[in-house]
């Protein structure tokens, strides 16, 4: 286990300190220290991970609730230094540019995000749960992503920004140099779904990125992201 943290409680064990975490039950310190050690300690973030299994399904009758500052506070120690660039042809050649604008986000802050779906099926053999922390430095817009390969979807838990009147933000996968493939409109809700293709499906890897563009309502008319992108972020396995 790694090293103690002044915050982190002397009795009750790991296991109960995860649960609290995932509840969101912890006082702010607490919460934070819990946060950053999932960050660093993978034996922590697999018992966060469990929780957040156990847990989930008993959510799916409630509304969700806003997103905790303590939540808040760590999503924003985790922003982006290289500031963002107006979107411009072809722009997904140049993934360093928001590779250098988006940082890992952990398991942990996404069960915290409370994304509500049901207890799992088996998880599909061949591809793996995926997540990603998408963002900009220049942008209001942060959103945590899930993809659920055994669903066919992936999960949106919207934390901050909106699209202006007559916009639509529009959800795009970008494979090495490959052009952008559309995943659909975000839904105006702070928790979507959108569903994948089996042809979809099989382009999202770890290390592909997630982008979001500003588009005219309905989407892009031309299949190719027209606006600024306003957050991006690569795909990492949980």
């Amino acid at each position: 286990m790694s090293i103690a943290e002044p915050d982190r409680p002397d009795d009750g064990g790991d296991d109960i300190f995860a649960a609290e975490f995932v509840l969101g039950v912890l006082p702010v310190p607490q919460q934070a220290a819990a946060a950053r050690l999932a960050e660093t300690d993978p034996a922590f973030a697999r018992l966060v991970i469990a929780w957040e299994d156990r847990l989930f399904p008993l959510a799916d009758g409630y509304d969700p609730a806003a997103l905790p500052p303590a939540v808040k506070a760590a999503l924003d120690r985790r922003l982006f230094g290289a500031p963002v660039q107006a979107a411009r042809p072809r722009w997904w050649q140049s993934l360093g540019l928001w590779r250098a604008t988006t940082g890992l986000a952990t398991a942990a802050l996404l069960v915290v995000l409370a994304l509500p779906y049901a207890a799992p099926p088996p998880p599909a053999a061949d591809l793996p749960r995926l997540m990603a922390s998408l963002a900009a430095d220049a942008s209001d817009v942060r959103y945590m992503a899930l993809f659920e390969p055994e669903r066919n979807r992936v999960g949106l838990a919207r934390v901050s920004g909106t699209p202006g009147a007559g916009q639509d933000f529009e959800l795009w996968l970008i494979r090495g140099s490959d052009a952008p493939v559309s995943l659909g409109v975000l839904p105006s809700e702070a928790q979507a779904y959108l569903s994948v293709t089996a042809e979809t499906r099989a382009l999202i890897e770890a290390g592909a990125l997630l982008a979001i563009s500003l588009e005219p309502t309905g989407g892009s008319p031309t299949g190719q992201p027209t606006g600024a992108v306003v957050a991006a972020g690569d795909l990492r396995g949980i």
